[in-house]
């Protein structure tokens, strides 16, 4: 019978563990910063703004 290699088994839990960490931390900078761009209305264009006028 094989002898469990504890040392890898260690190995990676950590790995996993430092995964599940940096992913923790990615989602929680995502979550702080606001989506400036989705949030504000679109600019019209020169040509847009023109035809409002004139109207």
């Amino acid at each position: 019978m094989a002898k469990p290699n504890y040392a890898f088994e260690k190995r990676q839990r950590d790995l996993a563990k430092k995964q599940k960490k940096e992913e923790k931390r990615l989602s929680k900078t995502e979550s702080q910063q606001p989506p400036a761009e989705e949030e504000s209305p679109p600019q019209p264009t020169l040509d847009e703004a023109a035809e409002q006028s004139d109207i």
